[in-house]
């Protein structure tokens, strides 16, 4: 799947040693800053991702040298490159801040699906791992069946407010999946949902081939 092993480039190490402070995460938060901005800087992007200077510089040039933005005066901009990869991404995941419900555990909550991603999913266990290393208190795994949400290995659904409020707002189809990150801020609760989704659709292309 080329459009993930590019971001997955752009995150990893060039030389022995030497660290990243940042993930594939950050790379396609940086794609979806830089693409819905008009002219944003390193600083702002820094600032945004939540990572040093040296690091958004680091990050910055990776971008520029797999050819997905564009650097000029007045800020950074997508190639069509660039665009087809955030394109590609947007076309797998869809996500919204949701209020905090009795199927999550702390206050901000952040719910990402990925789509015809249902078959893949055992008891959520690797979703909520990839939600915690992301910075996320934990995650929620729900099955969509076309009719209603499932939590894997479990025979309850989620309450009907929550429903109503993933149906109207991410529009899932029959064997999608929705993750639900979960923190005490809004930037990790969606960071670990969308670094849980990306963990999926690594498991996607690997059983695809």
């Amino acid at each position: 799947m080329e459009p993930l092993r590019i971001v997955e480039r752009a995150a990893s190490r060039v030389a022995p040693g030497r660290h990243l402070t940042y993930g594939v995460i950050h790379v396609l938060k940086a794609l979806e800053l830089i693409g819905s901005r008009v002219g944003i800087g390193r600083q702002q992007l820094a600032r945004e991702l939540r990572i040093g200077e040296g690091s958004a510089r680091t990050l910055i040039k990776r971008l520029r040298d797999e050819g997905l933005i564009e650097v000029e005066r007045g800020g950074m901009r997508l190639t069509e490159r660039g665009g087809g990869i955030l394109s590609y991404f947007q076309g797998l995941m869809r996500s919204m801040s949701v209020p905090s419900t009795p199927s999550t555990v702390s206050e901000k909550n952040h719910a990402v699906l990925v789509r015809g991603a249902a078959s893949l999913i055992r008891f959520g266990v690797e979703q909520r791992d990839a939600a915690l290393l992301a910075g996320a208190r934990g995650a929620t795994t729900l099955i969509y069946d076309g009719e209603n949400f499932h939590m894997p290995g479990l025979e309850r659904g989620v309450e009907p407010e929550l429903s109503k409020l993933l149906r109207e707002g991410l529009k899932p189809e029959a064997g999608d999946d929705i993750i639900i990150g979960t923190a005490e801020e809004e930037w990790a609760a969606e960071m670990g949902a969308k670094a849980a989704a990306l963990e999926l659709i690594r498991r996607m292309s690997s059983v695809g081939g």
